[in-house]
Parts: C-alpha cells; sequence; structure tokens
C-alpha cells in the first residue's frame, strides 16, 4: 500500500512538472487546493491506465519495440497521456493535453521525473 501511495505522489509529481513546463498541457481551477485534489485524481487516473492498458499495448506493438530498438515507448507513452486526458475530460476533470507532440514531450517530461522521485522517495518494501 504504501509503494502504491509513493507512485502516486512522484506521479502526481511529474504531472505537476509537465504541466508547468508545457502550455499546451493544462490543469485549470479556483484555487490551489482544487488543482493539487484534480492532480492527484489525474495520478490515480494514469496509474490505472498505466497499469491495465499499457501492458496490452507493450505486447501487442512488441514488433516493433524490436524494430525501433525500444524508441516506440515514446509513442506508448505519449498514448496513455492522451488517453489520461480523454478519461479525465469524461470524468470532468480539469487536465488537458492538446496534441500528439505535446503528449510525446509530456510522457518524455513525466517518465524522468517519475524516475527521478521514485528513486529519490522511500518505496516501502
Amino acid at each position: 500500500m504504501k509503494n502504491f501511495v509513493v507512485k502516486t505522489i512522484a506521479n502526481a509529481g511529474a504531472l505537476a512538472v509537465a504541466v508547468w513546463l508545457l502550455d499546451k498541457i493544462t490543469l485549470t481551477g479556483d484555487s490551489t487546493g482544487k488543482k493539487v485534489g484534480t492532480l492527484i485524481v489525474v495520478a490515480l487516473l494514469f496509474g490505472v491506465v498505466n497499469f491495465m492498458v499499457k501492458p496490452i499495448v507493450k505486447v501487442l506493438t512488441f514488433p516493433l519495440f524490436i524494430l525501433t530498438l525500444g524508441l516506440i515507448t515514446l509513442v506508448v507513452n505519449a498514448l496513455m497521456l492522451l488517453l489520461t486526458s480523454w478519461l479525465a475530460d469524461k470524468l470532468d476533470l480539469s487536465f488537458h493535453v492538446e496534441g500528439f507532440w505535446t503528449a510525446v514531450l509530456g510522457g518524455l517530461i513525466i517518465s524522468v521525473v517519475s524516475w527521478a522521485l521514485n528513486v529519490v522517495m522511500p518505496d516501502g518494501d
């Protein structure tokens, strides 16, 4: 359970960095508390998408992983971020990613920041 909380906080931090760095990834809200709450819900949603959908996509695109020497990971991460944005819109959350190339750059930022935060934060094993 502690590992889940740490990963969710790391995802929320990584999403916050992506929102801060990229103009086309938006998070709106009336107050800072509402933005933080939305960010945590979006981080949970992003975690669920990565847990349930990403492995299926990786299996289906396995030949492309071999052919591109893993660079297709950038596209898969972008698609997971776009799916999260679409689901957030359906759930009336104020999180939006505009465009595929923004999602590629956002996915790269989220991957790097999430990895760095998971290195720094205790994992609860």
